[in-house]
């Protein structure tokens, strides 16, 4: 499998709407989901249809491969990637998702040096867990209570923490009437957007977002080379016609997908042991410490999940062995941390509303051990590139295995 990293760049609001809610106010979301990204290129392709791609709409042509095969390619989320340095900007080339066990200062929450710092509490609730105990943290700064802040994207620059977002604003406009061509009377409504530049400084800054493709090794090099010759002509979100939806996007030659997942585990599990043994000090567990090995699925993305035809909000040790075609007995589901909304949208190929969805958030971490290592290591390596749940093709399911943000322990918060 091959990885085409997309790099989109903001020339216009984006309007990219969630589910629409009961009042006049359409929402939009705070990075730019796989699906739109899928949306505007297959859009573009048939545009263009036989000038590149060969046989659009027959069976086994490039069209067919990309979208609509067993193995289509991945499109996945686009996050804010540009962190703003007072007069400075610098991309970042890797966002993540902050866990949702992270917590912060309820007073004065987010990362250090100007809030008291954010830190991860899986594995400490965990051994808690395991002694009986209850864990009840405060902040290490302050002292005072403790909560989920309010942070979504992160990234590392010099080894120290910066939260990533998206500004947004709301434009309101009025409504047409399309026999006298005049506005409407009683009809006025408010698009939320996201913002084209930053405006901070003397000088706009620009607004990026990173996003990747994954997809097989013989159309890598061609939608790659289709994506820059119309670098400029895709339109992203809703009403495009007014206007918004302006993007450029920039590709870069596709690389070979790979994931040193192993390693991740092995420095999680070493974390994991040194702590247990931090906490020994509260007297034997009720529960000793398995030898097993321990690995968690972090969410990047939100996940549609389906268990036994139902809609679920937990990875089972069951659904994750049938995700990854193993067996493997000794498999367990040690916690899980995750919530729920609903997400709907439209399909422009169809002139319809997509189904409305049951999504796990993104941020869920699920916490599983096993006694055979060995045979996972391959296996989640390939779980982190393509995703799992439903409509991963999408965007949505992308997963991590062992976010180093889960050895942040509260003594070393950053």
């Amino acid at each position: 499998m091959k990885r085409i990293e997309l790099e989109i760049k903001a020339l216009s609001p984006l309007a990219i709407s969630r589910q629409k809610p009961g009042g006049s106010v359409s929402e939009c979301e705070d990075y730019i989901p796989g699906s739109v990204i899928r949306g505007a290129v297959a859009s573009e392709i048939l545009k263009q249809s036989g000038k590149q791609f060969d046989n659009l709409s027959e069976d086994g042509g490039d069209f067919q491969a990309l979208f609509l095969s067993d193995e289509p390619a991945i499109f996945q989320n686009a996050y804010p990637a540009v962190l703003y340095l007072g007069e400075d900007f610098v991309i970042q080339d890797e966002i993540k998702i902050l866990p949702t066990t992270a917590l912060s200062s309820k007073a004065q929450s987010g990362f250090k040096p100007e809030n008291n710092g954010v830190f991860d509490t899986l594995i400490d609730r965990f051994l808690f867990e395991l002694h009986g105990l209850a864990y009840d943290p405060n902040c290490p700064t302050d002292g005072k209570r403790v909560d989920s802040p309010s942070i979504t994207f992160y990234s590392i620059l010099n080894d120290e923490y910066y939260q990533l977002s998206s500004n947004k604003r709301l434009l309101t406009r009025v409504g047409i009437n399309r026999r006298r061509a005049t506005s409407e009377e009683e009809i006025l409504y408010s698009l939320e957007v996201i913002n084209e530049s930053e405006s901070r400084g003397k000088n706009p800054k620009p607004v990026i977002y990173k996003s990747a493709i994954i997809i097989n090794n013989e159309l890598a090099k061609t939608l790659q080379q289709f994506i820059s010759s119309h670098h400029k002509n895709f339109r992203l979100g809703g009403s495009t016609s007014r206007g918004l939806g302006r993007v450029e996007i920039t590709t870069y030659k596709p690389i070979d997908a790979q994931n040193d997942v192993k390693t991740k585990v092995i420095k999680f599990n070493n974390k994991l042991q040194n702590r247990g043994q931090k906490w020994s000090v509260f007297g034997n567990p009720i529960e000793e410490l398995p030898k097993r090995t321990y690995f968690t699925l972090d969410l990047q993305a939100d996940a549609i999940l389906t268990e036994k035809w139902q809609r679920t909000t937990v990875i089972s040790a069951q659904m994750l062995k049938q995700f990854a075609n193993i067996d493997d007995d000794s498999l367990k589901l040690e916690v899980a941390y995750s919530s729920y909304d609903y997400r709907s949208g439209w399909n422009a190929a169809w002139g319809l509303m997509k189904d409305v969805e049951l999504i796990t958030n993104k941020g869920a971490v699920y916490l599983f051990s096993t006694t055979n290592p060995d045979s996972w290591y391959t296996v989640l390596a390939d779980l982190e590139l393509k995703g799992l749940g439903d409509r991963t093709s999408e965007g949505f399911g992308q997963v991590e295995i062992c976010n180093n943000f889960h050895l942040v322990f509260r003594e070393d918060a950053v």
